[in-house]
């Protein structure tokens, strides 16, 4: 039997409309879709009648399909001659694995293809009006994984690089650790009052942002009970929020509209 495809696709950040076209193309020719927790549900609904829908999203510390078995339903469903579409939240190799996946896919000998997608910790600020780089603010933009603590020694970053050598910093996977990650970059030089901004749910109609600074943000995250799924930003950037907040300029016309036409 010929050996079918797998697509290795970033679905984007939330909004379903951010995907690319190649990635919705993929969506559509697939027999089988492999989907994680973060995808928006919207966009199976472009899978052609009959496609297998497979969910295996990984909660933190609750996991639907460890990463083994998707390896190998991805390896079974393609050795079957199927279209296969791993559909990932964001891009798929911004902490998604999918090297790993594409490692085992090529140690089988079945084609596949990596799609790239809209990472969130660049669409999420630019929706809370913020843009990762400015001209008059960052040069430089870094994204970290933020969930490693170094009582557990999963803390493998180089701090001092981070607090004096990034203008920008998005952390992914960080609200949980957020006094940890605060903590380390003032202790390794960056200013208390840098701004920092935690956008939850970012590009979607559940979109909630705050902005504070390191010596506050942990508090004011506390208070809104916000938590996972968020990006954390921090740089002078975030002051941009001020002047070009748009989404929620948009979210409240829309709002008013649909009031004026139930009234």
């Amino acid at each position: 039997m010929t050996k079918g495809i797998v697509y290795l696709v970033g679905a984007g950040p939330g909004d379903p409309k951010l995907i690319t076209v190649y990635g919705l193309e993929c969506i559509q020719r697939s027999d089988v879709i492999l989907y994680d927790r973060l995808v928006n549900k919207q966009l199976l609904d472009h899978a052609k009648p009959g496609t297998e829908l497979i969910f295996c999203g990984k909660l933190p510390g609750k996991h639907e399909l460890i990463q083994e078995q998707i390896h190998e339903l991805l390896v079974e469903k393609a050795s079957e001659g199927k279209v296969v579409t791993r559909l990932k939240g964001g891009d798929p190799c911004v902490f998604g694995r999918v090297g790993e996946e594409a490692e085992v896919l090529a140690e089988h000998q079945i084609k596949f293809e990596i799609v790239p997608g809209i990472t969130s910790g660049i669409a999420a600020p630019a929706y809370a009006g913020i843009t990762v780089t400015h001209r008059d603010y960052a040069s430089s933009f870094a994204i970290v994984t933020g969930h490693g603590r170094a009582e557990k020694q999963e803390d493998h970053l180089n701090w001092a690089a981070l607090a004096q050598g990034i203008d920008t910093i998005a952390f992914y996977m960080g609200v949980g650790n957020l006094h940890y990650i605060c903590q380390k970059l003032i202790e390794h030089g960056k200013k208390a009052d840098t701004p920092v901004a935690v956008i939850q749910w970012g590009t979607t109609d559940k979109q909630k942002t705050l902005t504070g600074t390191l010596n506050t943000i942990e508090k004011l995250v506390q208070q809104a009970g916000i938590k996972h799924p968020s990006i954390i930003l921090v740089g002078e950037v975030v002051n941009l929020r001020q002047k070009i907040r748009w989404f929620e300029e948009i979210s409240l016309d829309q709002k008013e509209e649909i009031e004026a036409c139930q009234s």
